[in-house]
């Protein structure tokens, strides 16, 4: 017979409801709302921390060797995305909350926090790097980690050489057949001489792409040459093979075998998207709250969130490409056998 379960006990509230304790008590002059802060930042972490656990899972499923169209790991995915978006929408939520506290509401403790900052939230700091933001991508890499104590240090470090979703998201990509397996293009009839690519698609495409660009867009087809036809774009997130799978996901999302793909990179960019407006609304909070003086950490504060504001975004390739999408009535027509296969009437085993 299983034991019997109280609510509090089960939720551990003797922990939870005893774990707020504003150091204005100990001056003799409490501050009001230093309860306020402390409750907002627990409840921040408490919700990172669900986070890193769904991030979790995903980097299990995408550590496999495959991931097929049909089996349950990318709906698993794609809704596991979608709880962390939700999350992170109440966590900017949760600012208009923060912004209750007037500037002089927060001088009335703000001093008795040195040298504690948010920029020593380890959650915060793992879930960014478990994502895809490594240390050398970031705005004031040089004091990212000089600020924490050091088995704090240690394990950031430690991370950078972790496997993070963005990494998989890319292998995952790689590994899709499309461009892979010759049979999938043997019946495909060419717009143009191919004379770009050994790919017939992508030597089309090319054409079809460049006869929609306007005046003031030419740059846009060195970029697209660069992107599709070469590895050497070291700064961007996806390579050749990544980022055609992800464009081709991206104009033949109607098909049901890519509705899913489709899915799951539009939960990253707006994961990302979130990210971002977290860190805009921070800023813009800090702005209001302490204007031009120094985060209690040190750093530049409002100057260090803009800068990173601007410099952090892990998925940001997915959502650039849509510079290089078509009209859906330009696009080539894919063969009636391969049409077929994106119906779902394929053997699993081919992907």
């Amino acid at each position: 017979m299983s034991k019997e379960v109280y609510y509090s006990d089960y939720l551990q509230l003797d922990k939870i409801l005893n774990a707020q304790r504003p150091e204005s008590v100990a001056t003799g002059k409490p501050a009001h709302d230093e309860m306020l802060f402390i409750t907002v930042h627990q409840v921040y972490e408490i919700w990172f921390k669900q986070i890193l656990h769904e991030l979790n899972s995903i980097l299990e499923i995408l550590s496999k060797d495959t991931i097929a169209d049909n089996s349950s790991d990318l709906p698993a995915m794609v809704h596991r995305l979608e709880r962390c978006n939700v999350i992170m929408q109440l966590a900017i939520d949760q600012i208009s909350l923060m912004e209750t506290m007037t500037p002089l509401d927060f001088l009335d403790f703000r001093n008795l926090l040195r040298p504690a900052s948010g920029f020593q939230s380890m959650q915060f700091k793992i879930l960014e790097a478990s994502l895809g933001l490594r240390m050398e991508d970031r705005h004031g890499k040089e004091y990212y980690v000089e600020q924490l104590r050091e088995e704090d240090r240690q394990k950031i470090i430690d991370l950078e050489g972790k496997p993070t979703v963005r990494e998989g998201i890319i292998k995952w990509l790689e590994r899709l057949p499309f461009f892979l397996q010759k049979f999938y293009w043997q019946y495909y009839k060419p717009l143009f001489p191919q004379d770009k690519d050994e790919q017939p698609f992508w030597n089309d495409y090319y054409y079809l792409y460049q006869s929609t660009l306007t005046k003031g867009e030419e740059k846009n087809l060195e970029l697209f040459e660069e992107l599709f036809y070469t590895d050497r774009a070291a700064c961007h997130l996806l390579n050749k093979k990544a980022m055609r799978a992800a464009l081709f996901i991206m104009l033949y999302r109607d098909y049901p075998l890519l509705q899913m793909p489709f899915k799951l990179i539009t939960e990253l960019m707006d994961l990302d998207e979130l990210l971002s407006t977290w860190r805009f609304r921070h800023f813009n909070m800090v702005r209001r709250t302490i204007g031009r003086r120094v985060g209690t950490g040190g750093s530049t504060g409002q100057y260090y969130l803009k800068a990173a504001l601007e410099r952090h975004y892990i998925f940001g390739d997915f959502a650039a490409m849509t510079s290089f999408l078509i009209e859906r009535s330009k696009l080539p027509i894919l063969s009636p056998e391969f049409r077929q296969m994106m119906e779902f009437e394929h053997d699993a085993s081919d992907t």
